[in-house]
């Protein structure tokens, strides 16, 4: 006759065998999308690997279809050089690699929200591209961030332009002040040599696809939030030119918007920091990063 204490360890033992089987039966049932993002082994091709020491697997994941593995979406992050330097794109050791920025975490928690709030069925790795046409070509949607400093090629312009002008879009984040605009401003006049530019209304879809959002939101850096979190600055105060938060945009000739650019706002801080601290995720995470983040990808994906 078993002891109590001896019963619970049986149970607890028996439940442990059961969800290793469970485990594996998912793995054998589930498949595995392909990454068509960077293949030269500098990144890894899974997000949980970026960080030494098991960090990663603090992110959740989910089983994908095993019959169409690659049927799901993939929340892409575009790698660029930097013109401080033109080694920003070689692997994580190295200096200049603004483009990533929040990463994996913002990219990571992004795909979950959208897995668990949306019918969407979501990739739970995400992947990183170069300015290339042929890993840009199977994502529908691209995230770039930290523009401030980017430095392209008119070749990457063109494959750039390219991309957004046969159905893709690219989001462009978390760049703050009038430099850092002034800077972006010279890649955007290279992708951009004959379209106007514009300011989105408030009455854009993106702002209402899912979600509605009644502000253009200024999320801030949890760090200055938290500095000043009486005061209600939400804009970086070492940056001139950033107290106005601004959605700007490239439309096709059929008013497709093609490009968004949030300037003076950080959005995917917002989706980064959701469990750092329980005022920020409430007053930006919630409230702005990820329905405006998930309004945005719903519109790339249906137009």
């Amino acid at each position: 006759m078993h002891t109590p204490r001896a019963a619970t360890v049986l149970v607890l033992a028996v439940a442990l065998i059961g969800c290793v089987v469970w485990a594996a039966e998912q793995e054998k049932e589930s498949g595995k999308p392909t990454s068509f993002g960077v293949k030269d082994g500098s990144v890894p091709e899974d997000p949980r690997d970026y960080r030494r020491g098991g960090y990663g697997n603090e992110y959740p994941t989910w089983p994908v279809s095993k019959e169409l593995p690659n049927d799901t979406f993939t929340f892409a992050r575009i790698r660029y050089n930097s013109s401080s330097g033109r080694g920003g794109r070689g692997g994580w050791g190295r200096s200049n690699r603004k483009w990533s920025t929040d990463y994996p975490d913002s990219d990571m928690n992004m795909s979950y929200r959208l897995q668990q709030l949306t019918s969407l069925q979501v990739n739970p790795n995400g992947a990183i591209v170069d300015i290339d046409p042929e890993q840009f070509r199977h994502y529908p949607f691209l995230y770039m961030i930290e523009v401030g400093d980017i430095d392209i090629t008119d070749t990457e312009a063109k494959t750039m332009r390219d991309y957004m002008l046969n159905g893709g879009f690219i989001m462009v984040d978390d760049f703050w002040g009038t430099r850092e605009w002034e800077n972006f401003e010279v890649a955007l006049k290279q992708i951009w040599p004959d379209r106007k530019m514009e300011e989105i209304p408030l009455e854009h879809e993106i702002f209402h696809m899912v979600f509605p959002i009644k502000v253009k939101p200024q999320i801030p850096h949890i760090r200055f939030a938290e500095y000043v979190i009486n005061q209600g600055i939400t804009y970086e105060f070492d940056k001139p030119g950033s107290e106005h938060v601004h959605y700007r945009g490239y439309f096709d000739d059929k008013r497709r918007l093609m490009m968004v650019i949030c300037w003076n706002t950080d959005t995917g801080e917002g989706w980064e920091q959701e469990g750092t601290d329980p005022w920020y995720f409430r007053e930006f995470s919630e409230k702005y990063a990820y329905p405006l983040g998930i309004n945005i990808i719903f519109y790339a994906l249906t137009h």
